[in-house]
């Protein structure tokens, strides 16, 4: 949405939202009101209004007169967001009905693939990653069911943020999500639901829990 559209209180949230997200404010930074309203040229007011939001959502914990502090990823985090998207995504693919159900999805996923592959062929890691996200939500989304895509937005938020620091560090291995990309589409469109969930428990694996494990090690 065009920032001129925004109100000055979405225009911070969606601003200090999308520093933690990409792990430009990582867990346990501390974030002020002023500095936020300085890089934006806002009064701290609707900075106010964003910080009180992000907290509410979990993003943020609040100290009054000293800032925000980034919440960490807490320890198990990874498995449930694994856990929960894998729960989504069969669900919705087990209830598209029909072939033509399952041949519509697969060609907008391979479309999304596609793009998601000539972003990466220019060093668009960005770009990638909202195709990434749009990718699984439009899985989620072709089950029909409202309450399911809205929380799958959250859950792909989530994700986003723990695998961003190995995205922007090793886009070879951004190559490897798209290609489990293409085959989940792949056994979409072939009506293999069995196989879909393996083949996403694997993917969402390496994608999520992997990358803990590396982080963890490195403490």
């Amino acid at each position: 949405m065009p920032r001129s559209t925004l109100s000055a209180a979405d225009v911070a949230y969606r601003h200090v939202k999308d520093l933690i997200l990409d792990d430009r404010l990582p867990g346990g930074s501390m974030v002020s009101e002023g500095e936020i309203a300085g890089q934006l040229a806002l009064s701290r007011t609707p900075v106010r209004e964003a910080f009180l939001r992000l907290e509410a959502e979990g993003w943020l914990r609040l100290y009054p007169k000293r800032g925000a502090v980034v919440v960490p990823i807490a320890a198990g985090e990874a498995r449930a967001v694994v856990d929960a998207r894998l729960l989504l995504e069969v669900h919705a693919v087990a209830a598209l009905a029909t072939a033509d159900d399952r041949d519509r999805l697969r060609s907008a996923l391979e479309s999304s693939v596609a793009e998601q592959t000539a972003a990466l062929d220019h060093g668009d890691v960005e770009a990638y990653s909202v195709q990434d996200t749009a990718f699984h939500l439009a899985i989620v989304a072709a089950g029909g069911n409202a309450l399911l895509t809205g929380f799958s937005v959250t859950l792909c938020e989530r994700q986003h943020r723990m695998v961003a620091r190995s995205l922007w560090r090793d886009v070879e291995r951004a190559r490897g999500f798209v290609a489990g990309h293409a085959r989940l589409a792949a056994l979409i469109g072939a009506g293999d639901t069995a196989g879909f969930e393996d083949a996403l428990r694997r993917h969402l694996q390496d994608a999520h829990l992997a990358e803990r494990a590396a982080d963890a090690a490195s403490l």
